[in-house]
């Protein structure tokens, strides 16, 4: 090996040591041994919690909910609407048949969130029959205007194009990827689309029972 030769080696070396030190400390004290396997499950923790913004926002029921107070269990929240003619029947198909085969106590520690896009069409009634369809146990949540749920989606870095409500059968743009927010209320990460069940089932466990 010449001296050019060992001298990329070692830089090579050092780099891959650096990015495993950022790895390590980004994960540390989350209680998740196996990160590389998170990844793979499409999990994708945040260095540093988020906060969320105290916007209020309409659940299925009608009441009101701020949504920095989302507090005592893990949330995965899906940005999408009741009118969506494939990604939201698929994922919540997908997310209804991920928390049938976790353990009962990660599901105890869960609840999925459809937030809508569509705050046009989607009002709580609308909401709660169509989740109804999925999980009566997955909430949803509605604003009074679509920039009410724009400074949500903002927040967690999963943003949609608002629709021209004026044209009909109209569709939106949004994304598949859910964000977690964590027991404390705080954005702790974001699980990418497409969703894996088999890999998720693995996965979550090991997120929503660690301490």
């Amino acid at each position: 090996m010449t001296r050019t030769q060992k001298t990329v080696f070692i830089l090579i070396a050092l780099v891959a040591l650096i990015l495993g030190l950022i790895i390590n400390k980004a994960l540390s004290g989350r209680g998740q041994v196996d990160s590389v396997a998170l990844i793979d499950a499409g999990i994708i923790l945040l260095p540093q919690s988020r906060q969320l913004p105290p916007v209020t926002l309409q659940d299925q029921n009608g009441q009101p909910v701020v949504v920095n107070e989302l507090k005592g269990k893990w949330s995965l929240l899906f940005f999408g609407y009741t009118f969506c003619p494939d990604i939201c029947p698929t994922t919540l198909a997908q997310l209804r048949q991920i928390k049938s085969e976790l353990p009962k106590e990660a599901v105890d520690k869960l609840q999925v969130i459809l937030v809508s896009v569509d705050p046009h069409r989607d009002t709580p009634t609308q909401l709660k029959q169509y989740l109804g369809y999925f999980d009566p146990q997955f909430r949803g949540l509605t604003g009074a205007t679509v920039d009410d749920v724009q400074k949500v989606s903002n927040a967690v870095s999963i943003p949609f194009i608002p629709a021209d409500t004026s044209k009909p059968n109209y569709t939106v743009d949004h994304s598949g990827n859910l964000a977690i927010i964590g027991p404390d209320g705080t954005q702790r990460g974001f699980i990418r689309a497409p969703l894996n069940n088999q890999k998720l089932v693995a996965q979550l466990p090991g997120l929503l029972l660690r301490k």
